[in-house]
């Protein structure tokens, strides 16, 4: 007996110092777990309120027996979410981590291994060794990808993603990219990282191709020469590469990212949410042309909540697991004494605002998101983020929320013939102070157009015309006076580019600016 383990311990360790043995070794292993934890996910008598309870008694800590209605007596609803959680590190993935009293305590772990189960059997040749690049930037602290518990997947160095500059990050993360033409996978961390990086490749595919011939990466802004001389050792001449990506971008750029990339399969963006959608909307219909996006995760408050088991679906819908916080429901429209709901208590069809417990310490604390319950997966629920409260527009108490102020400007655009939107974001005139004049209260809209370069009067107030023709209470406040014209400012390319990296962290673009020194950046933006 003791000769045989010896013998096991032998050949894993032979397994694992061999890179494509370790792969499979670990792939295996990986598709194991997640086929274990999907059919408990799933299982018939799946009790939900009563693995609601249990993680929150792990978050109350030990030594806490009170239920859930002792909980909230204690703890007043109310407490705002912070935006983003800073993010933690993950532990090394050793294989003992996928043993199940390890996997069933971490929901990052839980939640990875779902998304490569669902990966992996809707595109059978995503999980291949090193055929999954990574297109984000996570300055300071690495976030781990997607499917980090297989980390011989990725063929995207982490060291580049930390850049303080996020523009050096996305260009460094493009190139070794490209140098890899046998890719599954392209997986970002939000769509405009990967949109950013795609109007990288059509503005510098020249000198792109000229680093990959040479195997050389050209000293630029962001990146320290340290770090460079570091991925420098990485690199070497790829002249066929670098000749295949001159030539497919001679032909232009429709349909340009399965050109480069012919055994591509799938898109992954970690997270969509909200108007986020706009940026797949333009990839589908240009570079990433041909190719299925997939939304694997739900995160709000920096808490993974949720997961998508449906990678071929267009629409992204998260099924909410009970073992990964403990969340409550507000029904929307809000009522004059709020009382939440549990999970086990949702309606098919209704929408509700999420109060998430998911750190200790941390308890009831409201997201500002609202979700639309779409169905249920066994016994759990199944939703759509809607929109975001905090997105919402509001001078006079007309509440415009964002998904609406939304459909309004695409509707406007149809009406600017040649007009494309590239991104655009909103600002309350209150933030403007004095700049804003002794005018009504109002909004102001920057948008980021090609196709055109300026705007009529005429063609500035039919945003403020279908605003009033969608919204009757806005209509009412603009007859009366009491809100200003909206006023609109086109501003030069790139801008949000600039925008989203003076956030200072990934994470999605807030449609209405609250912050003096991200209005001041915009304004600074403005050509017309």
């Amino acid at each position: 007996m003791l000769v045989a383990l010896v013998a096991v311990a032998v050949a894993l360790a032979v397994a694992m110092a061999v890179p494509a043995l370790r792969h499979r070794l670990i792939h295996s292993a990986v598709r194991r777990v997640g086929a274990r934890y999907r059919r408990r996910l799933e299982a018939p008598d799946s009790h939900v309120r009563l693995r609601q309870e249990r993680r929150l008694r792990r978050l109350l800590g030990t030594g806490r027996a009170g239920g859930w209605e002792e909980f909230q007596e204690q703890h007043p609803l109310g407490q705002p979410c912070k935006d983003e959680a800073p993010a933690a590190p993950l532990p090394p993935p050793y294989l003992w981590a996928l043993l199940p009293s390890c996997c069933d305590t971490d929901p990052r772990l839980q939640g990875s291994l779902l998304y490569l189960d669902a990966l992996g059997a809707a595109f059978p040749r995503a999980l291949t060794r090193r055929g999954t690049a990574v297109l984000h930037w996570s300055p300071g602290c690495p976030r781990a990808p997607a499917g980090w518990p297989l980390p011989t997947l990725y063929c995207t160095p982490a060291a580049a993603a930390v850049l303080p500059s996020r523009a050096a990050a996305l260009r460094l993360q493009l190139l070794f990219a490209l140098r890899r033409r046998a890719l599954h996978v392209l997986e970002a961390g939000l769509a405009a990282e990967l949109r950013d990086a795609l109007l990288t490749l059509r503005t510098e595919w020249p000198r792109l191709a000229q680093e990959l011939e040479l195997g050389r990466l050209s000293p630029q802004p962001g990146l320290p020469e340290e770090l460079r001389e570091e991925l420098q050792a990485l690199l070497s001449p790829a002249v066929a590469r670098a000749t295949e990506l001159r030539d497919q971008c001679a032909h232009g750029f429709e349909g340009i990212v399965l050109r480069l990339w012919p055994r591509l399969e799938v898109v992954v963006v970690r997270t969509m949410c909200g108007t986020e959608r706009l940026y797949c909307d333009s990839l589908r219909r240009a570079d990433c042309r041909g190719l299925p996006f997939y939304c694997p995760f739900y995160q709000a408050a920096g808490a993974l909540l949720g997961v998508n088991l449906w990678p071929a679906e267009p629409v992204p819908r998260f099924v909410l697991c009970p073992d990964w916080a403990f969340c409550e429901f507000l029904p929307c429209p809000a009522s004059k004494e709020p009382r939440t709901v549990l999970l086990d208590e949702l309606w098919e069809g209704r929408e509700y605002g999420l109060v998430v417990t998911a750190q200790p310490g941390e308890y009831r604390c409201r997201t500002g998101e609202v979700l639309k319950v779409t169905g249920f997966h066994k016994q759990c629920p199944v939703v759509e983020p809607v929109r975001r409260e905090s997105q919402t527009l509001n001078v006079r108490g007309e509440s415009i929320p964002e998904e609406q102020f939304c459909q309004s400007l695409c509707r406007t655009l149809s009406l600017w013939p040649g007009a494309c939107l590239v991104d655009y974001v909103c600002v309350e005139s209150s933030l403007l102070g004095d700049s804003s004049g002794p005018s009504a209260p109002h909004y102001e809209v920057f948008l980021e157009l090609q196709g055109l370069r300026d705007l009529s009067e005429v063609q500035r107030y039919k945003l403020d015309q279908c605003l009033q023709e969608d919204f009757p209470v806005y209509k009412s406040f603009r007859f009366k006076g009491s809100i200003g014209p909206l006023r609109l400012h086109l501003v030069r390319p790139r801008s949000f580019a600039r925008l989203r990296e003076a956030l200072g962290s990934p994470v999605p673009m807030p449609r209405v600016l609250r912050e003096e020194q991200l209005l001041q950046l915009i304004q600074g933006a403005v050509i017309s």
